[in-house]
């Protein structure tokens, strides 16, 4: 995550009603248990084994994609080098701590759980490359914070922090429900509270679960995610980027930014999803790191998007031996406790 600046408050919208039915599960013991409909409802194995997969290559593609970009953040906008998997960042890190909390918690959503983990994390591993409002939720859980109280806020707090460990919980919540989003809101406070960056974790869920149910339609896509987006800057941002189908990756990154900032860098991402879908993975990573800026967070949120849609079979799987193998191992975990 890169620090930037909050834009306006968002006056949140209700959840659609006319979506398909909800499945909610009763909360457990001082947390949640919300299941995402199209998930929890499958009536076959070969349905579960699909939205497994599609699990399983929305983790991993987001954590290949964080790899491939990582060496590069920060960089100026330019031609790239061959990309090469190096280490995974924050992104990912982060990411798998949501995973373990999920699977420490039988399935559950509960922020003090993922709170939890991110300092079992820190204790055990370290993050890379974290960033500053993260750093300062995680040093004051560590020494007894409330995971409601240790996030940021105010203007520094409009970062992505939120948005790049959000994919696990695209498969655990029903977000057309208000209390799936309040819990989502919970999460993304432990360490950012922020309106936008709420809204662009929320605007990465939905399009991951978009993607996992089989989406095919730039249009379609855009024009949910601002049906479903309270009024913000990241919403507008959208609006706007809708307008730019077939515009490349590196053009659009030109002319709206590639920060940390949320309202620049979760429409990027999901622009760049958009433009390789039926694509290369390579070639979307490869244009995010030429577009310079935070490329490994924008990329690590489109790798998820991408990975969701196509599954682990549409990544590259020569590079994804290349992978730390607690990618894989957590992966498959969650997979079997969501399926």
């Amino acid at each position: 995550m890169r620090s930037a600046s909050k834009r306006r408050r968002s006056s949140p919208r209700s959840p659609s009603r006319t979506r398909a039915s909800r499945a909610v599960a009763p909360p457990g013991r001082g947390g949640y248990a919300v299941w995402v409909r199209w998930w929890r409802s499958a009536r076959n194995h070969e349905r579960r084994v699909v939205a497994a997969d599609r699990l399983r290559g929305c983790l991993l593609g987001g954590a290949l994609a964080d790899a491939l970009a990582f060496a590069h953040e920060g960089r100026v906008p330019g031609p790239a080098p061959a990309l090469r998997v190096g280490s995974i960042s924050d992104d990912t890190q982060l990411t798998l701590a949501t995973c373990e909390a999920l699977i420490s918690a039988k399935g559950e959503v509960r922020p003090e759980v993922v709170a939890e983990h991110f300092v079992r994390w820190h204790r055990h591993h370290g993050f890379v490359g974290i960033g500053a409002a993260t750093a300062k939720a995680v040093r004051e859980l560590s020494v007894g914070g409330h995971w409601a109280l240790v996030g940021r806020k105010g203007e520094m707090a409009a970062g992505n922090g939120a948005a790049i460990r959000v994919a696990p919980l695209a498969f655990a919540l029903d977000l057309s429900t208000r209390r799936g989003r309040q819990v989502l809101r919970d999460v993304s406070r432990i360490t950012h509270h922020s309106d936008e960056a709420y809204v662009g974790a929320l605007a990465i869920a939905l399009t991951i679960q978009e993607a996992a149910a089989g989406w095919s339609d730039r249009t379609a896509l855009f024009e949910h995610l601002a049906a479903e987006l309270p009024d913000t800057a990241v919403r507008d941002r959208l609006v706007e980027v809708a307008e730019h189908e077939g515009v490349t990756i590196t053009d659009l990154a030109a002319q709206l930014g590639s920060s940390g900032y949320v309202v620049e860098s979760v429409p990027l991402a999901i622009h760049a999803f958009c433009a390789e879908a039926e694509g290369s993975f390579i070639e979307m990573v490869t244009q995010i790191v030429e577009a310079g800026g935070d490329c490994d967070s924008i990329a690590s949120m489109a790798g998820q998007c991408f990975g969701a849609l196509r599954g682990v079979e549409g990544l590259p799987n020569g590079l994804l031996t290349q992978l730390p193998s607690i990618i894989e191992e957590v992966s498959d975990q969650i997979g079997h406790r969501l399926a």
